[in-house]
């Protein structure tokens, strides 16, 4: 698959000037973290404060993080280049963000029609995906850890109604990874918007539908009060997993106890985030259904079954971009039809 055809709807640009370093006295290191959801967001924000409050209690305050929640620091989206340049020392993040910087980043955060978390979680920690994620986040002066999943995402808020696959035709929708490239394929126009920017989008018509995760979150961003139909399942993301990314000459700086504590912390959160979201989830779906009274929606057979196909041919021509791609998209895929 041709690079530029990744380019819409992913990050792109170049982050803030680099900041000083990062505070040590005393044998005392603070760290910026950046993430790209607001601070204290329920679910994703909680998480990322949880790693940061067990990276605090397990280094017993040699290490600590200070947050920096999408635009405090730098903007959401520029959050991979500011961890990359030393602008912060680490994100807390979701990386098929990232499909402009390399396709296959989407394949250590989810992919349309893949694995569930506890599937994803299984490829990363024994079956080869940390080898090959090392790789390719190293080529960018960077490492990643799993650090937590929102579970099987929702089909997204709809301001018209999605019966048949041709119903995707002429919409206008944010969504990221490659689960654009799959509604582009159906005739949508995607774009990739941060999720403190989709409601507003919607009330103003700049977009006519929008998925962002799942009821917990997506009650949180109020986005019940923009958009008519609730539609479930999603197929783009069935296990988005969430990562702790560090710059690799700050973590390498580290002692390595507290690269340990910071590998633990994130491996903690990999059980911690799920298990709010799932909990929150179930709240925040009767919240919807009985209080705000929406109308929510199962995607027809025809619409999961095309959406399916469509994805798996996507999914499947990243392996072409190069040969990384190649050999993760083969040590995937084989697990997914074993798993």
């Amino acid at each position: 698959m041709k690079r530029r055809t990744f380019i819409t709807g992913a990050a792109a640009g170049t982050a803030a000037s680099t900041l000083a370093a990062p505070a040590i006295g005393q044998g005392r290191v603070e760290w910026r973290m950046v993430t790209l959801w607001p601070r204290n967001f329920p679910g994703l924000g909680t998480g990322s404060q949880r790693i940061a409050d067990a990276v605090a209690a397990m280094s017993d305050g040699r290490l600590t993080m200070k947050i920096y929640g999408a635009g405090e620091l730098v903007p959401a989206y520029e959050a991979f280049d500011a961890v990359r340049d030393g602008t912060a020392e680490c994100m807390h993040e979701a990386p098929y963000i990232w499909t402009a910087k390399h396709p296959a980043s989407a394949f250590f955060c989810s992919v349309p029609g893949g694995l569930t978390p506890e599937e994803h979680d299984s490829w990363i920690y024994h079956g080869g995906g940390q080898a090959l994620w090392d790789e390719l986040y190293g080529a960018f002066g960077l490492r990643s850890f799993l650090a937590g999943n929102s579970g099987t995402n929702m089909g997204g808020w709809y301001n018209r109604e999605i019966n048949t696959p041709d119903d995707f035709a002429g919409l206008r929708m944010r969504i990221p990874g490659l689960g654009a490239e799959v509604l582009n394929r159906l005739g949508a126009t995607t774009v990739n918007l941060s999720g403190g920017e989709i409601q507003q989008a919607l009330q103003t018509g700049l977009i006519d539908a929008a998925e962002w995760i799942a009821p917990y979150a997506d009650l949180a961003f109020g986005l019940h009060k923009a958009a008519k139909y609730y539609y479930g399942p999603g197929v783009h993301e069935p296990g988005p997993a969430n990562s702790l990314t560090v710059n690799i000459e700050a973590y390498d700086a580290l002692p390595s106890d507290l690269q340990a504590v910071l590998r633990q912390a994130a491996g903690t959160e990999t059980t911690r985030l799920p298990a709010e979201m799932r909990y929150g989830n179930a709240q925040a779906l009767e919240a919807l259904r009985t209080k705000y009274n929406v109308d929510i929606r199962h995607f027809s057979d025809p619409v999961l079954r095309r959406l399916l196909e469509i994805s798996h041919e996507v999914v499947a021509e990243v392996s072409a971009y190069d040969d990384l791609s190649a050999r993760i998209y083969q040590s995937w895929s084989t697990f997914r039809a074993q798993a």
